[in-house]
């Protein structure tokens, strides 16, 4: 993991995809010709090399199925509003996500098993 915020950010979303994009049962292949954006692209998205633009972030949330602004929150870029709670389960989420000692079917068996304890919060 990276010193650089931004940098740990990208990570955290790269770590995220991958197991978003196999749940999805897609191959990189198989996103990219949903995306249209190169499977090369995609892999390097999926290892926190680069920094993807508005949309290609929107495409492959809709190839995935999952609301933008959902992937996002998870990923650690973008910040809830609903209090406190909501803020402690991003955390949780995002540092599962960052954590280098872990592999991606250990990220994704925590990640299952923390939403399992943690019920999402939906309005009032």
């Amino acid at each position: 993991m990276s010193d650089d915020p931004w940098k740990a950010q990208l990570e955290a979303l790269g770590a995220l995809l991958r197991p978003q994009r196999r749940a999805a049962d897609l191959t990189l292949r198989d996103l990219s010709e949903r995306t249209k954006v190169s499977n090369a692209y995609l892999s390097q998205l999926e290892r926190g090399l680069h920094e993807p633009s508005l949309g290609v972030l929107t495409a492959i949330a809709t190839a995935l199925g999952v609301p933008l602004g959902s992937l996002l929150t998870r990923a650690g870029m973008l910040e809830r509003s609903e209090g406190d709670g909501e803020q402690r389960v991003r955390e949780t989420e995002a540092a599962i996500l960052r954590d280098p000692e872990l592999s991606e079917p250990q990220r994704t068996a925590l990640l299952s098993v923390y939403r399992s304890f943690v019920p999402a919060r939906r309005g009032g």
